[in-house]
């Protein structure tokens, strides 16, 4: 039995995918490889404890937290009714991941359920990402802090989705993004600290578009997303969803420390200039800083 156990354990951690195991309390039994690459968690670190401790604090594409409400797993113990999902998981480094997961129940030889496994896959478009690094690295386009793109790659791609709106009719969407009360985080933790925030921040907004969107440190704690093929509704979920999953991520060295960033959203018209849109879209965020911060204001 050991024997193969131990085979089965093998074939589970060269899996690409992430997998664990629950009891019927939650409990995690059993945490593959795959699952420490994709959520930086060791197995020493999660097993033993309850899904339901919010270790990996699954949020939906709205930002909405199902570990202690709508659980995935906790719904499969219930009815027995397997379950798959786009979610958003909590990495040990603080930002967002895409994944999808599977949720399955597990029975014993007299059919009596004894838990469930969860098996997730990262949604986080490797081959895109790698070629689009290669590219920035050799034009010295990258942002060396965040690796984002930099402001120079910003205005290049702004440049080129203006043109092909004014030839081709292709919309477009840009969102400004600061960091709420950043000078207050590195004034109180240090610019280390501070520094840690703008990556997390810059891998959660990365992970919250599309791969064929673009995502840029601007400079400072200031970000601009040129979001391709989008009319105002579409821009504005877009824009909620970055907001709502940076502000479901956390900063690990600083236990309850929550950043919050501020929106400002518009869709381009075909007589925009890289300034013009830049200033509207600059404008609209700071008037989501006037009325509240953590916040999308939208161009009408």
């Amino acid at each position: 039995m050991a024997q193969d156990d131990s085979f089965y354990k093998t074939l589970l951690d060269n899996l690409h995918d992430g997998v664990y195991f629950v009891d019927r309390n939650r409990t995690i039994t059993y945490w593959n490889k795959g699952a420490e690459r994709i959520t930086g968690y060791k197995t020493a670190e999660v097993v033993g404890k309850s899904c339901s401790d919010n270790i990996l604090v699954h949020v939906d594409k709205d930002g909405h937290s199902l570990c202690t409400t709508i659980c995935p797993l906790k719904n499969v113990m219930n009815d027995g009714r397997e379950r798959n999902e786009e979610l958003f998981l909590h990495h040990k480094d603080g930002h967002r991941v895409p994944i999808t997961i599977r949720v399955v129940p597990i029975y014993d030889d007299q059919g009596e359920m004894i838990g469930g496994v969860e098996t997730f896959t990262d949604n986080t478009p490797p081959a895109v990402a790698l070629e689009r690094l290669a590219e920035l690295e050799r034009l010295a386009y990258v942002d060396a802090l965040t690796g984002l793109a930099n402001r120079r790659y910003a205005e290049i791609t702004l440049n080129a989705r203006i043109e092909e709106l004014q030839r081709y009719g292709w919309h477009f969407g840009v969102l400004f993004i600061d960091i709420d009360r950043f000078k207050d985080i590195n004034d109180k933790y240090g610019h280390d600290l501070g520094d840690e925030v703008l990556k997390i921040v810059a891998r959660t907004l990365q992970n919250s578009v599309r791969s064929f969107d673009v995502v840029c440190r601007w400079g400072g704690e200031e970000y601009v997303a040129v979001i391709a093929n989008v009319e105002g509704d579409e821009l504005v979920a877009m824009a909620n969803r970055c907001r709502l999953l940076v502000e479901q991520s956390d900063i690990p060295a600083i236990q309850g420390l929550r950043v919050t960033i501020s929106i400002g959203a518009a869709v381009a018209s075909s007589d925009d200039t890289v300034d013009s849109i830049i200033r509207r879209v600059d404008m609209l965020m700071y008037r989501s800083k006037e009325a509240g911060r953590n916040r999308v204001t939208v161009a009408q």
